[in-house]
C-alpha cells in the first residue's frame, strides 16, 4: 500500500470550457473543453511534472492552479481552502501562496522597468515591505538566483535568456510563496543554460521548502526534476504516478508513444502508422477514449465510454486511464 501525506493542493474534477452558450439568434456556439475532469493531489515539497503534446491542456491547467483563470467546473483547494474563494476575497493572498514562472523569460519582464522595480513590486504590494527592508531583500533575491546586485539597475533587454529567467524566478520568490508553477521554464534556453537553471531550481526548492508544478513537453527535463509525473492527453489525465514508475513501466499507450518519440542518439524514431494521427477535433470530442484512433490496443469498449483512472497492480500511486494498459513487468517502452 502506498502512503502519501496530506496534499497542499487538491484538484477535484476540474474543467475549463472556452466558448459555448448561445448567440442572439439562439444558435449554439461551439465550445472547447480544454481541461476535462482532472483530479489530482500535490504534496508539499514535491515536484509534479505535467507533460503532453501541444494542445493537451497542460498550460491551461497551470493557469487554473495559479489563479490566472477560473475553472468552469470542479474545485481547486489550497490547504483545505477553496482557491476560487481566496482569489475572489483577497487576490494578494493567493499571489503570496502561489507564483508563476513564464515560458518566455524576456517578454515576461516589463521592458520599461528596471530589474529593481520589477522585483520591488511584489515586496511592496504583497508583503508591504519598507524601503530599507526591501533593499536587503533585493540583495538576497539576486544572490539566491546567482546574479550580481549591480544588475538591479539594468533593463530586461540587457540580459541573456538564462539571466532573464533567473530574474523571473527571483520575482516569483519575492512573494515568499509555497507553490511555484513553472510553465515550460527552460524550453526557450540553450541546453547548457537549461542544466544551470534546473540545478538552480533544485537548490531553491530545498532552500526555501518549495513545491513545484513543472509543465513541459520535454520528457528528459521532466524525468530529471520531477518526483511524480502526470501525463495529459486531450484535456484529461492519461496517466499519473511516481516519475521512476512512469518512465520505466508506462501503462498508458500514449505515454509509451511519448517515450518512443524522444530523440536518442543512434536510435531511429519510428512511430507506427496507427499512432501518427492527429488529436481529435476539439469542437467535436469523441464519446470514448480520445486516444483510440492512435492506439494499437483500441477496441469497441474504448469507443463506447471514457476509461477511468485505475491503479496498477500493487501500487495505488500509479494510475492509468486505459482499458488495456501496457505491460508492468519492468520492460521500458520502446
Amino acid at each position: 500500500m502506498d502512503e502519501r501525506a496530506a496534499p497542499i493542493l487538491e484538484l477535484t474534477k476540474v474543467e475549463r470550457i472556452f466558448g459555448g452558450g448561445r448567440t442572439l439568434f439562439a444558435r449554439e456556439k461551439p465550445a472547447v473543453h480544454a481541461v476535462q475532469s482532472v483530479s489530482l493531489d500535490i504534496e508539499a515539497g514535491e515536484t509534479l511534472g505535467i507533460v503532453g503534446e501541444s494542445g493537451c491542456g497542460k498550460s491551461t491547467l497551470a493557469r487554473l492552479i495559479v489563479g490566472l483563470d477560473n475553472p468552469s467546473g470542479g474545485t481547486i483547494r489550497f490547504k483545505d481552502a477553496d482557491l476560487a474563494e481566496i482569489a475572489r476575497r483577497d487576490p494578494a493572498a493567493l499571489a503570496r501562496r502561489i507564483q508563476y514562472v513564464f515560458q518566455d523569460p524576456v517578454s515576461s519582464l516589463n521592458p520599461r522597468k528596471t530589474i529593481r522595480s520589477i522585483l520591488e513590486a511584489p515586496l511592496i504590494h504583497l508583503l508591504g515591505m519598507k524601503r530599507a527592508k526591501r533593499q536587503e531583500r533585493l540583495v538576497q533575491l539576486m544572490d539566491a538566483v546567482r546574479l550580481r546586485p549591480d544588475f538591479l539597475d539594468r533593463y530586461p533587454h540587457e540580459f541573456s535568456g538564462g539571466q532573464a529567467q533567473r530574474i523571473g524566478i527571483a520575482r516569483a520568490l519575492a512573494a515568499e510563496p509555497e507553490i511555484i508553477v513553472l510553465d515550460e521554464p527552460v524550453s526557450a534556453l540553450d541546453v547548457s543554460v537549461q542544466a544551470q537553471v534546473l540545478n538552480l531550481l533544485a537548490e531553491l526548492k530545498a532552500r526555501f521548502r518549495l513545491t513545484y508544478v513543472f509543465i513541459s513537453h520535454d520528457l528528459s527535463v521532466v524525468e530529471t526534476i520531477s518526483d511524480r509525473v502526470a501525463v495529459m492527453y486531450f484535456g484529461r489525465l492519461a496517466e499519473i504516478g511516481p516519475a521512476r514508475s512512469i518512465f520505466r513501466n508506462p501503462r498508458h499507450h500514449y505515454t509509451r508513444l511519448l517515450l518512443r518519440s524522444v530523440p536518442v542518439p543512434g536510435r531511429e524514431v519510428s512511430i507506427p502508422e496507427t499512432e501518427s494521427a492527429e488529436m481529435p477535433d476539439p469542437y467535436d470530442p469523441p464519446k470514448g477514449c480520445a486516444f483510440y484512433p492512435r492506439c494499437p490496443a483500441g477496441d469497441a469498449l474504448c469507443v463506447s465510454r471514457q476509461p477511468p483512472l485505475e491503479p496498477a497492480p500493487g501500487s495505488t500511486s500509479h494510475l492509468a486511464a486505459c482499458f488495456h494498459p501496457g505491460s508492468v513487468t519492468g520492460e521500458a517502452a520502446g
